[in-house]
Parts: C-alpha cells; sequence; structure tokens
C-alpha cells in the first residue's frame, strides 16, 4: 500500500529541536484526548493522564516504532466501560496488569508476524475509518450540557465562535509552514490560538472546562481487589480483549507508520513494550493503553521521527500535570479540534478511492465493510477481524474454484488424474467429482505435480476417493507428490491406506529427509 501523504511526513535527517517540538506538540493533543476516554471508561482524569506518561515513556524507549506514540487510547476504553461500572477501578488495574502479562507473552513468542496476514485493503479501510471516527469524536466539542446528562448543539455566537476558531486553527496548520517551519504549525498554532483567546474577549470551551488535570508524581498502588480465581474470571476475559485491541491497534499502526517513513520497525518488540508498559501502569493506578493513531501522526506530522519526540511527550505531559496544569487547562478546545481535523484529514487514504473499478471488487468491499465497521462500531479490532475473515473467505472460495483435473489413459490402459490448483477444504468437493470409480479401469494414478495436499480435509478426499475405488476391486496410486504434501502424509500414514507409485519403506525415507531440509 502507497500512501499518498508519504512525501508530506517525510524528514530524512535528525533535528534536536524538530523533536522537541514534536514531542510537546504531541503531548499537548494528548491531553484533551485521554482526558475524553477517561472520562468514557469512568476512571479520573488523573488515571488516564499518568496511564498516557508511563506508556508513551516505556514504548518511546524499548518499542519496536520510534516516532510512534502510545497512551491511553479509545479503543481499550471502550474495552473496560462495564468492568469499571460492575466492579470498580480495582478490577480494572488487576486486569491492566494481566493485559500487559499476556501482550509480553506475545511478543516473546514471536506472534506479532501475525500481522502481516492483514490485507492492504483491510488496511486501507482501518486508516480511513479511523479517519473517519478522528473527526466524527471532535464533533462532540460542538454540543453542549444545558442540563446534567443532556446534550444539544452548539448555535448561535457559541456555534460561529467555535467554527471560526477551528477554521482559523485548520489554516495556520495548512499554510504557516510555507512561511516558515523552524517552529511546528501546530504548536504555533495552539499557542497563537490560547493567546488569542486569553487576551480578547472571545467566549469559549477550555481544556480545563472538561477537568482538572492538576496532580502530583504517579504513586505505586498494589490493586485491592481479591487475589482469587473468582477475580481471574471476572478480570480475564477483559484482559484478553484489551491485549488483543491493544496490539492489533498497535500494529496496525507500527505498519502504517513504517510505511509513512519508509523504515521498519520490530512488532514482537512492540508487543513486550506494549506488555511492559500496561503491566507497569496496572501498578500505578492507569487503565491501559496502546498505541495511538492520531497522536502518531501528530507527531510525524510536526517532525517527529525518533524515540526522542516520544519521551519528550511523555515528559511534557507529566510536566503540564506538575507545574503547568493551568497554562494547559487554558487551551482552547477549538484548538485541539482543529488540530484533530487536519490529523483526520492526512490519515484518510483519498488514493484509495481511485481504486474502485480497478482492483477486484471483493477488494473494495472489504474495504468498505472494514471501513463501516469502524466508523459505526467504533472497534478497530473487530473491523480488521471482519476485514481479515471476508479476505480469507473470499480466498478460500476462488482457490477452491481452482481445482481441475486433466485425464488420459496410457498404453498399458492406466487412467491418469493430472490435479491442478490446491486441495484443501473448500475444493475437496469438486475434487471428489472429478472421479468416475465404476467406468475407469482397474488402476489410476493420481499426479499432484501441479497441485498440493494442504490440508487435513484433503486427506480425507484422497482416503474416501481410495475406498470408493477399493470397493470396486480398483486400485489408486498417487505420485509427483511436492516435499510440503509428503510430509502431511507421512505424519497420517497410519490413518490411511494410500498407495505410491514407490517403496513405502523409500518413500518414509526421503519423507524424513524432506522434513529436516524444511526445518
Amino acid at each position: 500500500m502507497q500512501l499518498s501523504s508519504t512525501s508530506f511526513f517525510k524528514r530524512p535527517y535528525f533535528s534536536l529541536k524538530t523533536e522537541l517540538f514534536a514531542g510537546l506538540t504531541t503531548s499537548l493533543a494528548l491531553v484533551p484526548e485521554v482526558v475524553a476516554f477517561s472520562l468514557l471508561a469512568g476512571v479520573s482524569p488523573l488515571s488516564g493522564l499518568y496511564t498516557a506518561c508511563i506508556i508513551a515513556l516505556i514504548t518511546a524507549l524499548i518499542g519496536g516504532r520510534p516516532g510512534m506514540i502510545s497512551g491511553a487510547a479509545g479503543a481499550t476504553a471502550i474495552v473496560i466501560v462495564s468492568l469499571v461500572a460492575t466492579h470498580g477501578v480495582e478490577y480494572l488495574f488487576i486486569a491492566v496488569i494481566l493485559m500487559g502479562l499476556i501482550q509480553v507473552l506475545v511478543g516473546v513468542f514471536k506472534l506479532g508476524k501475525f500481522i502481516r496476514l492483514v490485507p492492504h485493503p483491510v488496511m486501507f479501510g482501518f486508516v480511513n475509518g479511523l479517519a473517519i471516527v478522528i473527526a466524527m469524536t471532535q464533533l462532540e466539542q460542538f454540543k453542549w450540557e444545558p442540563l446534567p446528562g443532556q446534550k444539544e448543539w452548539l448555535s448561535g455566537t457559541a456555534l460561529y465562535t467555535m467554527l471560526g476558531l477551528v477554521a482559523a486553527t485548520m489554516l495556520l496548520i495548512k499554510f504557516l509552514p510555507k512561511v516558515t517551519k523552524s517552529i511546528p504549525a501546530a504548536l504555533l498554532a495552539i499557542l497563537g490560538l490560547s493567546l488569542l483567546v486569553h487576551f480578547s474577549p472571545i467566549e469559549t470551551r477550555l481544556v480545563g472546562d472538561l477537568a482538572s488535570i492538576k496532580g502530583g508524581l504517579p504513586q505505586f498502588h498494589l490493586p485491592l481487589a481479591p487475589l482469587t480465581l473468582e477475580t481471574l474470571y471476572i478480570v480475564l476475559p477483559y484482559a484478553l480483549i484489551m491485549a488483543g485491541v491493544g496490539l492489533i491497534e498497535s500494529l496496525l499502526t507500527l505498519t502504517l507508520v513504517d510505511e509513512i517513513t519508509e523504515t521498519r520497525g520490530n512488532g514482537n518488540k512492540e508487543c513486550v513494550a506494549q506488555g511492559v508498559a500496561n503491566m507497569t501502569t496496572g501498578f500505578f493506578g492507569g487503565m491501559g493503553g496502546c498505541a495511538m493513531i492520531g497522536q502518531s501522526l501528530i507527531n510525524l506530522k510536526t517532525g517527529g521521527r525518533t524515540r526522542l519526540s516520544g519521551v519528550m511527550a511523555a515528559l511534557s505531559l507529566l510536566a503540564f500535570i506538575l507545574f503547568f496544569s493551568s497554562y494547559i487547562e487554558r487551551i482552547p478546545m477549538a484548538a485541539v479540534v482543529g488540530l484533530m481535523f487536519m490529523v483526520a484529514i492526512g490519515t484518510f487514504e483519498w488514493a484509495s478511492l481511485k481504486v474502485f473499478r480497478k482492483v477486484p471488487t471483493h477488494d473494495v468491499l472489504v474495504m468498505v465493510v472494514v471501513t463501516l465497521t469502524t466508523v459505526l462500531l467504533h472497534n478497530l479490532a473487530l473491523a480488521v477481524l471482519v476485514g481479515v475473515i471476508i479476505s480469507a473467505l473470499v480466498f478460500a472460495w476462488q482457490n477452491a474454484k481452482m481445482i481441475r483435473a486433466r485425464k488420459h489413459v496410457d498404453a498399458r490402459g492406466k487412467k491418469h488424474y493430472a490435479i491442478y490448483g490446491p486441495l484443501f477444504f473448500a475444493s475437496t468437493t469438486a475434487f471428489g467429482q472429478k472421479f468416475d470409480p465404476q467406468n475407469d479401469p482397474d488402476e489410476i494414478i493420481i499426479d499432484f505435480s501441479e497441485s498440493r495436499i494442504v490440508d487435513h480435509s484433503a486427506l480425507d478426499a484422497l482416503q474416501k476417493i481410495s475406498a470408493r475405488y477399493e470397493k470396486l476391486g480398483k486400485r489408486v496410486f498417487i505420485q509427483n507428490v511436492d516435499p510440503s504434501s509428503k510430509i502431511l502424509l507421512q505424519k497420517a500414514d497410519q490413518l490411511l491406506t494410500l498407495h505410491y507409485l514407490e517403496d513405502a519403506a523409500n518413500f518414509r525415507a526421503r519423507t524424513a529427509e524432506n522434513e529436516k531440509s524444511l526445518v
């Protein structure tokens, strides 16, 4: 997948100032998002901010993808809502620790490579859906609460003020780089809008209106929930889902950053880092998290490429909590909304709109389904899983139709079936229909020169064909089986009554040699 915005994010040299400014800008965008996700999950905003500090710092230091930003993400926040509501935050802390342990094990056993199974159409759908979700979540800032729990859209002067400030932020981010590139445009836009609102009579919502972010250093905290099997039964399902969601979003974000920067990260190393970070935050009253694609793109957009930008983002966030909370709380939400809108525009893969009618219909379908699932359910892991399943089913169906058999009778009266296409669960029915036991001669030969025996269903299909001929007093021979298929046949030898056009002992010896060479 070639991203249309790749050149926009490229920066082939290291600049200390740029890295520091990128981390600072990213941390400013982290604050309102993390506060919002914390309130969504039902935990205190400080819990979410501490989570973002710890996870961002650890993943920046030991993660497998420099330049990627992790924190208290919405994907994990959505999962834990019911756990916090029904059992409280102490059970959440245990779930987060267990989540981290699972992620570490995934990395240690090098299971992160399975992200390669995600097809390009799924990536397109994931990126586009995420861009739409990022933009849609900002619409909440265009509402107000006349009464607790009752939200209405802004109107009149309040709406025009919000729209004007958002538009001003977007224009500054768009055109400031043409004036100067010494300071990231996003940071200048946020500072400029903050000064404008502070020194003018403009009234608009500020970051501090969401919640206070003032606090001290995170404190070590052992979860107070009872360490019993009952607790494990309660938290384990949440931990598994959080670990899966977190790793899927992190590894997909890693892949996206790889393509944007044209470099390569280490997925398994990132899995371990995410796990260590979540285990740590669980012992400091954190809510758990993963890679944050929006903030990662802000970091890239403002020039962050190394671990330094991620460390700077984490330390800046901690400094905001300790020393500068009163200043951060005065940032207009309109400035943050404008920044996130620009991120959404940059995230959306506009080139994907050009592939319609130029790629197979099922690829377009997968892309659209993943996008809609992401937008409608706000569940990135489910969207990716649905896309992969559809792609796998389409692949299986297409390969099932590829099975062919070329037939001929040789001079000795033996009938040959030359099989073309893979023999696996989806093609076994069509495979069985190729044969004619009633009218075939006493001996037939099935040639697998252009085919492969893939799975147990294929072995079962061969056994059934052989049995059909055996009932009629006829014999089936197999020849020209490839090494991987031979290993499969050899392992199932006791279950099968197949005949080969070579000595059985020789066949097993050759299979053992093939197995050693493959290992």
